[in-house]
């Protein structure tokens, strides 16, 4: 029934979202303030001229090269030539599909995030899934060609894959949001945090029961708990076996934040 009600959401809002990106177009056909350079120069990677670059662009060519990849194939598909391959509209359009594609993510991510949560019923997840991916500031830009709601997409399927531990998979994505903005790798170090903390959690969880025959004082101060704490963090810290495990499972993101920060430094010394 879930499964049923959250597919008519989802066919509801697109076609909502279809009919403002109609009636948008319509009145705002020109490219609108930033769009004068996105535009541009999506068309000119969609003529095949890669080397061509707007240097008053200052996010990388991520959106750029998901519009070819999804228009080029498409328009070959339905014999589609002229002016109407990577227009203003069309390219718009992408991030219509993204839109969705928000919408579907933030529900699947609600779900994992509160699946042993019982006392969440299945009408508040796909509310506050709709709620979400409708939030003004990025539904606004749904309807234009920007990079906001590509650059939200993947950096929620990042999240999800991570919090499913599929960290090769998340850094691949995170790469994809990192393309689309620069801005992005804080969440991806967002995501290699959340990896640590649920393994120091699972550890502090264990050392908790090793100690529950020890006997403690029934009320203890502030003091001796944050003593506690920081003798947990050193121990574990400290620990060969620990920095190996949590290095195999992070190493992905490392690797993207490290590519990240080298590719700034080129681009400073540039």
């Amino acid at each position: 029934m879930e499964k049923l009600l959250f597919s008519a959401v989802v066919s509801s809002n697109f076609l909502v979202a279809s009919v403002l990106f109609a009636l948008i177009s319509r009145a705002q056909r020109a490219p609108y303030m930033d769009e004068i350079f996105h535009v541009p120069q999506a068309q000119k990677y969609c003529q095949g001229k890669f080397s061509e670059w707007d240097p008053m662009i200052t996010t990388l060519p991520g959106l750029y090269l998901v519009s070819t990849g999804i228009i080029k194939p498409v328009s070959w598909l339905l014999s589609w030539t002229g002016t109407v391959v990577c227009s203003t509209g069309m390219l718009r359009f992408i991030n219509l599909l993204f839109n969705t594609g928000n919408l579907y993510l933030l529900y699947l991510l609600l779900c994992r995030i509160h699946q042993k949560d019982k006392a969440t019923s299945a009408f508040q997840r796909i509310a506050s899934a709709l709620a979400l991916a409708s939030f003004p500031l990025l539904y606004f830009f749904s309807f234009l060609y920007y990079t906001d709601a590509g650059s939200t997409f993947f950096i929620l399927f990042t999240y999800l894959m991570c919090l499913y531990g599929s960290h090769k998979i998340a850094a691949c994505l995170g790469f994809c949001a990192f393309m689309f903005r620069q801005t992005n790798i804080i969440w991806i170090i967002f995501c290699a945090g959340n990896v640590v903390a649920q393994k120091m959690t699972e550890a502090w969880k264990t050392d908790l029961v090793k100690k529950k025959d020890e006997k403690t004082a029934c009320i203890m101060h502030l003091t001796e708990e944050i003593k506690k704490v920081v003798q947990f963090l050193l121990a574990y810290v400290l620990s060969l076996k620990n920095m190996k495990a949590l290095i195999l499972l992070t190493w992905p993101y490392i690797t993207l934040v490290s590519s990240a920060k080298w590719q700034q430094m080129s681009s400073t010394v540039l």
